[in-house]
């Protein structure tokens, strides 16, 4: 079997074991990352209605400016840090982490612990 299609099964697996448990509602919504080679992007989803509540992303006009290259750990921190000021805005203070099957590590772990310090609860 191809090493690419192993890792792709393996990301689906964590994906659907950590789906099962994690649910977003409108107190507490789900944020969910999604990590490319080239740009991080998260997002604030209320499951029950099954809309975004918030977001944000290295490719956001926002950050280009300030951000190079969107697929390193200053990004993915840079990206944390706005989902959690615009969350604020938006009066949520408590979300549930998705990390959408990758692995708690790198881009992922520094866009999570970039929100709390900016005040979101995860």
């Amino acid at each position: 079997m191809n090493k690419l299609k192993v890792k792709r099964i393996r990301r689906a697996r964590r994906k659907v074991r950590v789906r099962k448990r994690v649910f977003g509602s409108t107190d507490k919504p789900r944020l969910t990352v999604f990590r490319s080679n080239k740009n991080v992007t998260a997002q604030l989803i209320d499951d029950v209605s099954g809309r975004t509540l918030v977001q944000a992303s290295s490719l956001n006009k926002d950050l280009r400016s300030e951000i190079r290259y969107g697929g390193n750990i200053a990004a993915a921190a840079r990206v944390g840090q706005l989902l959690a000021q615009r969350a604020i805005v938006h009066g949520i203070k408590e979300a549930r982490f998705d990390r959408n099957g990758y692995k708690f590590h790198g881009r992922v772990k520094a866009l999570a612990d970039a929100a709390r310090e900016a005040g979101l609860r995860i």
